[in-house]
């Protein structure tokens, strides 16, 4: 009997043991130091449920997050969790590198209260779900009230005529400039929109899988941003602006219009008396639509972590009614629970740009094709590049076109074949 009672005290030392020895590595690649604080606080709620369990929180600065996530992969430094962008979903997902949630939402309870859109973007590859979305990102135009006043510009433009004789007018106060260009990381989607915009079709791709990104349309939207840059109506550095930049650049006062999700709130409304600035639909092309960007991001499993079960725990955390409105409130993301809707601060000013954009019939909210496994590889690496010649002149905007139709056509007839 003795032995037994020996046996069994050293087995639940052991127990305890390996508990407090367990830890989870969860990589955020969508990067600030208040999303940062915020994931922090979530998941000391997490390891005060869960005795001996400690997170370690791997953050990637967005702008290195591709090829530094690459990386850790291809050295074999695995996360059990990471923060996955919808724009690489397809790529990781279709390498075998996700664990399916599928068993874990069978069985999780507030699965039924997510929003359709949630489980539909969630299942964006082989219809299963390798990422549970935790929110959404739907762009909208920023604008600064008193460099408008100043400027002479009597109400914020509503077509990108008027958008770009607004800017003009703003660009001619001293230091000021019109139009907070993303030219580096992460400003695909400035792109799509006024490429979309212009064209009066936000279609990536004909029948046969031929990209529409070189057609005349597309073409003219591209030199649109491409000649709003040369004539000085963007910062000079905004080159190579990413997303800190650029809500810099829009707070700060030096520009006046700043395309955006609302995640940008957060700076802004910190700096920014909400009487001082307005968020309106995305400006209109020569067809009368607008095609704004919306993306989402999420919380997927590694399929090779060693602790699956405690890794959906983390996820269940991270993704779950608390969790997620305390996340999406300071990350800026609509949330994806249903009962969100009732919450009083989704029903405040601040957010009104953004859902007035969705009731009108004449902005379409565009998804970007992520479910290429090659899109990862356009948006983070190819993309930018290309751009940033074509802004400083060094290509044309036909050539900036034809470079990106031709990788995409590769992409989207390759995808056709498979099926």
């Amino acid at each position: 009997m003795k032995k037994l009672v020996a046996a069994a005290i050293f087995t639940a030392l052991m127990t305890g043991t390996a508990l407090a020895d367990t830890t989870l590595k969860l990589v955020e690649v969508i990067t600030s130091p208040e999303r940062t604080e915020t994931l922090e606080g979530i998941v000391s709620k997490f390891e005060t449920a869960n005795p001996g369990t400690k997170v370690e929180i791997i953050s990637l600065p967005w702008s290195e997050a591709f090829q530094k996530f690459a990386t850790m992969v291809s050295a074999g430094d695995i996360p059990d969790v990471m923060e996955m962008p919808d724009t690489w979903l397809s790529l990781y997902a279709n390498n075998g590198m996700l664990e399916s949630l599928e068993p874990y939402l069978a069985k999780w309870e507030h699965t039924s209260g997510l929003s359709e859109r949630t489980l539909e973007l969630g299942r964006d590859v082989k219809n299963t779900a390798y990422m549970l979305p935790y929110g959404f990102y739907l762009r909208a135009m920023f604008y600064n009230k008193k460099l408008l006043e100043q400027a002479g510009v009597k109400e914020p433009p509503k077509t990108l005529e008027e958008f770009a004789d607004a800017s003009k007018k703003v660009a001619a106060l001293p230091g000021k400039y019109g139009y907070c260009l993303r030219g580096g990381p992460g400003g695909l989607n400035g792109w799509v929109m006024f490429g979309a915009s212009m064209a009066g079709s936000n279609e990536f791709f004909t029948k046969d899988g031929t990209s529409t990104f070189d057609s005349p349309g597309w073409v003219k939207g591209l030199t649109y941003v491409i000649d709003l840059y040369k004539n000085g109506l963007a910062p000079k550095d905004s080159v190579n602006w990413g997303f800190n930049e650029i809500v810099a650049g829009f707070y700060s006062g030096t520009c006046a219009f700043l395309d955006q999700d609302p995640d940008a709130l957060i700076a802004i409304a910190q700096r920014m008396k909400p009487e001082d600035f307005g968020v309106m639909t995305m400006p209109k092309g020569p067809d009368g639509k607008t095609f704004p960007t919306i993306g989402f991001a999420g919380w997927s499993m590694m399929a090779k972590s060693e602790n699956k079960d405690l890794s959906w725990k983390l996820i269940e955390t991270l993704e779950g009614p608390e969790g997620n409105i305390e996340w999406n409130k300071k990350t800026g993301a609509l949330p994806v629970h249903k009962s969100a809707e009732k919450d009083p601060f989704y029903a405040s000013e601040q957010f009104k740009g953004w859902f007035d954009e969705l009731a009108d019939k004449n902005a379409v909210p565009t998804k970007m094709p992520t479910y290429l496994e090659e899109f990862a590889f356009f948006k983070d690496s190819l993309v930018i590049k290309t751009s940033q010649e074509a802004l400083l002149g060094d290509i044309t905007p036909e050539d900036l076109a034809k470079q990106w139709a031709d990788y995409m056509t590769k992409a989207q007839q390759k995808f056709l074949a498979s099926k």
